[in-house]
Order: C-alpha cells, then structure tokens, then sequence
C-alpha cells in the first residue's frame, strides 16, 4: 500500500500556531470582547460558549451577551460561538496591541429542525473502528486517547466510491490521557478515499487541562507535549518564520518529482486492454507487466539544505509568506520516529523502520502568509505525507502552546 497522504483541513483547527523564540511576555497581546445577539431577534444570548478555535481560551456569555478574552497574542484566530438550538456562529478576527471588539449573531435553527430529537446513530461496528483508528492515529500518545461520546459521530461507508465519512451534529469529545487535554471538535467533517488514499477533515476544537491534583502528572504531561511538539508541523513552521531551522534541529531539502512515462503508458494500456478483453479471458504480456512493476514516478532529492530565507519570502505589506518550488522534504534530526512508525511499504514485504523522522511538504498555491502566531492564513494551501501525516490526534497540541523557555 503506498503512502497515506493527509491533509488536515482545518479552518482554524490544525494550522499548528505560535512563534517560536518567543515567550507570551515577549509577545503583544490584546483583548477580544463583544457581544452575542440572535440574528434574527437581536436578543443576547446568555451563557453562550465563545472560544477561539484550537486553543485553550474560551469563554460564558454573562445575561447581556457579553464576553471577553483577554491576554490573547498576536495572531489570526476563528472565534466560534456554540448555543444550543443555534447553528455555530465564527468569525475570524486577527490581533495586534489595539483591543479587538467583535460581534457575533448566530442563526437559529429552523423550528422544525429545533424540535427533533436527536436519537443515537447506529454506526457499524466496522466502520466505526475505523474511523475511530484513522483519526485518532497510531502512535504511543494517540493509543491514550479516548472519544467521550461514540454516540455523537455518524460514520457511513460507500462501497462504490471507496470513501468514509464521518460527522458530528455537535461535537466530538476526545480526551488525551497522554497529553492531558479534553478536546471538543465542534463542527466536526472526516472523509478518507482508500482509492486515491486522500484523508482530510476539518473542524473547530477547544481544548481544556484535564483535572488533576498530582504535581507527578502534571509533569508527565509537560514532556509529552514537549515529544509532541519537537519535529511537528509546527514547531517547523515557527522555525520558517524566525529563520532558526538549523539551530532547532531541521533539515530541509528541494525534493521533485517526475512522472516515469515508461509506466504511464503501460498503465493506460493495460487499462484499455482490458476494456477490450472485458467478456473474455486475457492475459497481459510480460513486457508489459515488467513495466508496471518499475515505480511511476521518480524522485530527485537536492542534497544541499535549504535556508529559511528560500521558504519565506515578504508578501504584501511585508508580512512573511510560505513559498517554494517544488516540494519540501523535512528531516526532524533530534527525535527518533514513534516505535508504530514504518515507511509505506507492499503487502507481505518486510516492514522498515526509520531511524529518522522524515515529512514531505506540498504547497498547492503559489504562497501563503505565516501569522504572527505561525500559523497558516489558509491551511488548505498545503498537505503533508509521511511522518506529518502519520501524527494524528495523539500529538494535536493548542495553538497557545508555548514549549520551555530552556529545552533540554
């Protein structure tokens, strides 16, 4: 089976944020407040939950709707507001030093739709195991997360497409005993083609410190998310932004790829051919079948390290933006690979374990701005494969994450 691409689409959710080098002290930071009100009526909305997707800030709406988040670092967040009986309402919002006042209305369900009771779904236990299994992930950290609410996810399984899709009227809940965060996924979308072997989701989580009273713990959660984040996507895009890939242990190459014309053809031969033969036992030459066993495309590493400077360029207004050609192949030198970890990799031929963690990086538009936090404007410019994609849920850390000042 080749390689899993993943592509965490997440509006505000897994574009892995902060900026590395500097401490919340460091940083400018500003209030968000306002107001919440019906779209239609214009009245408040009390006890309304506000939060700023992917990060550990939220808030409660007192009698009059308001609320407000303070302390909150320069960057570009989605506020999200979740009330029962409302559609979510989010807006994006970016900080700076000034104070930030922003309003939002949700849409109330129709009457109808208010009135239904919501019953369990029955998901099949396959299906469901599945999904279960590929969005959490495999690694050591993923194994100690749980969902909350099994009840409050549809799975479904289209044969003919070969996709499955998963989504949760409200929330999804998973706690990581790992990393010791609850984590709500509101608005959650999963969708995974085994065909083209394409995985995606998007959502708007909130995270909370799971309770505990033991110091002990509490350590043991500071250095696994500590594990979580060295290597990760994000921790790799602070390093792009403040220009320190070396000195925080990556390696980056130009790596390009080129379609080998040999096995194209063979391919679509083989394809018509077999049109041709549809009623009727055939039986491909060996010529042909010798083709088709050489790889379909071929890969060019550049052995000579890339600078931050050559995946960062000024975009408009001077704000730094992600650009490149090619693709990115990024070694992580400091870490070794989870144990679970192998490279992709045929049915019945021995599994290889790296000895290194090693992540392509696609750029699908010509450049995307990195925010002050880090994060990615679009996070749908980019997917990742290999060890970034094999990091799923297990490592997601918030975006207000800020790592040790004195890293080991």
């Amino acid at each position: 089976m080749r390689g899993l691409f993943s592509r965490f689409l997440c509006c505000g959710l897994l574009a892995l944020l902060g900026m590395l080098g500097l401490r919340p002290a460091a940083r400018a930071q500003a209030t968000i407040s306002g107001e919440v009100r019906d779209s239609v009526t214009q009245a408040p909305l009390a006890f309304a939950s506000v939060f700023l997707a992917n990060t550990t800030r939220g808030a409660t709406t007192d009698a009059q709707g308001r609320f407000s988040l303070p302390g909150v670092p320069a960057g570009t967040y989605d506020l999200v507001c979740s009330y029962l009986g409302y559609r979510l309402a989010r807006q994006s919002v970016r900080v700076g030093t000034a104070p930030v006042v922003a309003q939002l209305r949700p849409a109330p369900l129709s009457q109808q739709l208010a009135g239904v009771v919501i019953r369990p779904h029955r998901n099949k236990p396959e299906d469901y195991q599945r999904f279960v299994e590929l969005f959490l992930g495999s690694t050591a950290f993923s194994r100690q997360c749980r969902i909350r609410n099994p009840d409050g996810v549809r799975v479904a399984f289209d044969a003919q497409t070969g996709e499955l899709t998963a989504e949760a009227a409200d929330y999804l809940q998973v706690d990581n005993a790992a990393l010791g965060y609850r984590i709500r996924f509101y608005g959650l979308h999963f969708q995974i083609n085994f065909r083209e072997q394409v995985l995606s989701y998007y959502a708007w989580p909130v995270f909370e410190e799971l309770p505990t009273r033991s110091g002990a713990k509490r350590a043991h959660w500071a250095a696994n998310r500590l594990a979580a984040y060295r290597g990760s996507l994000t921790h790799f895009l602070r390093s792009v932004r403040t220009g320190q890939l070396a000195a925080e242990g990556f390696v980056a190459n130009r790596l390009r790829r080129v379609p080998n014309m040999r096995w194209v053809r063979a391919d679509s031969l083989l394809r018509l051919e077999r049109l041709r033969h549809a009623h009727e036992v055939w039986h491909p030459a060996d010529s042909l079948l010798q083709q088709l066993r050489e790889p379909p495309q071929y890969a060019y590493l550049y052995t000579r390290p890339l600078p931050a400077d050559s995946l960062r360029r000024p975009g408009p207004g001077g704000a730094p933006v992600l650009r490149f050609r090619d693709l990115v192949q990024v070694t992580y030198q400091r870490e070794k690979p989870d144990p679970a970890y192998t490279l992709p990799h045929r049915l019945g031929e021995p599994a290889v374990r790296p000895e290194q963690q090693i992540s392509v990086l696609h750029l699908l538009q010509p450049a995307v701005e990195i925010t002050p936090t880090g994060q990615l404007v679009d996070p749908l410019a980019v997917f990742t494969e290999g060890y970034w994609g094999f990091e799923k849920i297990g490592e997601l850390l918030p975006v207000d994450y800020e790592p040790p000042t004195a890293q080991p």
